[in-house]
């Protein structure tokens, strides 16, 4: 063969390399860098670059880097970012109904309630996220959403006198504390630390691994062990994105996948209970709630019910949620 005829075929390759190259995904999160879920996704990450030969490099921005939940869902939907570890917040900018997963005050008493519910609700919102373009890899939660503050506050009465934070992304919630008589403040994830700091709020509801990780505790010093809400959230991934990977690779990924919301379920309702542990360590005062005082903060809760359906979480799901949750208590 003639040189000039090898030289020709060498530029060929070198002009198709392109079409071959390997799959650029980026992934944002708020979850801490460093933490068990930040590594889950990271060895995820690596399962991926194997199982897909190399074609496949997800690229992981956690602890905010890229933005609140909403600033990643609207870089997903311009196609700057590829997927997102949301939770409820991110998720209901995209689907509402998912809302009924989470935003339900009081909803659930037990997380094998929540997993009830989850199970039941979640390959429907599967169809409707994935009607709006995302695909769900997996379902996770972290435990309880529980109150820290900066001053002992038991009672709904107590903790109304405090400045409380509230997703900004989410003003149907801060309308809905403002009307039980909470003095709601909406910030972003990331001004949580700073405005305990600077007396912008006094109390903020979080699962305890992120108020330990983010070290909450040590402007918020209280926090009242109430089971407030569940932390549910999911990990999305754009439909146009994951639908250019070949079915066979996607199969792989989707296990790998599974495998990572496992993990990060598993740990986040186990690093629920040694997070405070660890936090009583460094100074953090618990107030466990007596059957009275539950009650008091359920009878708070479902006064606002009427307004949670419809505004907050849509009525057919809010419906269907509180359904399985008495469905599941019959049997239980």
């Amino acid at each position: 063969m003639k040189p000039t005829k090898l030289l020709s075929i060498a530029l060929c390759l070198v002009t198709a390399l392109p079409a071959m190259a390997a799959s650029r995904l980026k992934l944002g999160t708020l979850v801490p860098v460093g933490t068990s879920y930040h590594k889950s996704l990271m060895s995820m990450a690596e399962a991926w670059r194997k199982d897909s030969g190399g074609a496949v490099n997800l690229n992981i921005y956690a602890g905010g880097k890229l933005g609140g939940e909403a600033e990643m869902v609207g870089l997903m939907k311009l196609d700057s970012l590829q997927a997102a570890l949301l939770t409820t917040v991110g998720l209901s900018e995209i689907e509402r109904g998912v809302a009924g997963l989470q935003n339900i005050p009081m909803g659930f008493r037990t997380l094998e309630e929540v997993d009830y519910v989850g199970g039941k609700l979640q390959p429907m919102l599967e169809k409707r996220l994935e009607e709006k373009g995302f695909v769900v890899l997996f379902w996770s939660d972290a435990g309880w959403i529980r109150f820290f503050s900066n001053k002992s506050a038991t009672t709904p009465d107590e903790m109304r006198k405090l400045k409380m934070f509230s997703w900004s992304g989410f003003p149907a919630q801060v309308e809905i504390y403002k009307s039980a008589g909470f003095n709601a403040v909406p910030l972003e994830t990331a001004d949580i630390v700073p405005s305990l700091q600077t007396g912008l709020i006094e109390a903020v509801p979080l699962p305890p691994f992120f108020a330990m990780a983010g070290q909450v505790d040590s402007r918020a010093p209280h926090m009242l062990e109430l089971n407030w809400a569940p932390i549910v959230g999911a990990l999305v991934v754009r439909k146009e994105a994951w639908e250019k990977l070949p079915a066979d690779v996607r199969e792989k990924l989707m296990k790998s996948a599974k495998v990572a919301g496992s993990e990060i379920k598993a740990a986040g309702r186990k690093e629920m209970t040694e997070s405070v542990a660890a936090m009583e360590k460094r100074g953090l005062r618990v107030t466990k709630v007596t059957p009275e005082v539950e009650a008091e903060w359920r009878k708070a809760a479902e006064a606002v019910y009427p307004q949670v359906r419809g505004k907050l979480v849509p009525e057919e799901i809010f419906d269907e949620a509180t359904k399985f949750v008495s469905e599941y208590r019959s049997k239980h």
